[in-house]
């Protein structure tokens, strides 16, 4: 599957320096998610915005498409919008989910709906890491402790999801119906190293921070 990674503009979180390096892929900067790219020492291929929060020089030679500030769409949409129009299926998203900005935070959570809707997985990688999960078995590791993540948090984002089982954690469910009305999947603990989720219908919210 094509790989693209899209840095937005905050906080990046301990995870990006070991993420980035051993992945690669097609990278898209959003507005001031440069000046990540320019800390990690990485060339972009494509920048994205208004350019309304970065206003420094850009980098010559890399491609740049410029928006307005009066747009629907946020900087970061427009990125996602052209990876997936690229052909990219699984979309890194980083600097989606620190700094004093809930209403990008939530923003960003909606555009996972947006690209899983249109064919493509779309992970927010920040202080912390949040994925969704539709109708099937997935494994969560332990492993995200090296990066300071304790907690495996699940959410209904459709109405109800119907959970087969969630095993390996402290407070394990089967045959259970969550509600988005109902917030008993936070703040979770994977206690076997490996955690499974299993989801039968609905689609989840799976935070691990």
């Amino acid at each position: 599957m094509k790989r693209c990674h899209i840095f937005a503009g905050g906080d990046l979180g301990k995870i990006a320096d070991y993420w980035f390096p051993n992945h690669g892929g097609y990278v898209i900067c959003a507005d001031s998610g440069y000046k990540h790219a320019k800390k990690l020492g990485l060339v972009p291929d494509l920048l994205v915005g208004d350019f309304d929060s970065y206003t420094r020089k850009l980098p010559k030679g890399v491609e740049v498409y410029r928006s307005v500030p009066e747009k629907d769409d946020t900087d970061t949409l427009m990125a996602v919008k052209i990876a997936i129009e690229r052909g990219y299926t699984n979309i890194y998203l980083y600097g989606a989910l620190g700094g004093p900005r809930f209403d990008h935070a939530f923003a960003n959570i909606q555009t996972m709906l947006y690209a899983r809707e249109h064919g493509a997985d779309l992970i927010l990688i920040g202080n912390g890491t949040l994925l969704l999960q539709g109708a099937g078995e997935a494994m969560y590791t332990e492993e995200s402790k090296r990066w300071g993540y304790k907690y495996l948090s699940v959410f209904a984002i459709t109405e109800t999801v119907k959970i087969k089982s969630l095993r390996g954690v402290k407070y394990p469910l089967e045959n259970y119906e969550m509600k988005s009305s109902f917030p008993i999947g936070v703040s979770n603990e994977i206690t076997d190293g490996q955690a499974f989720l299993d989801i039968e219908s609905g689609l989840a919210l799976v935070m691990q921070l």
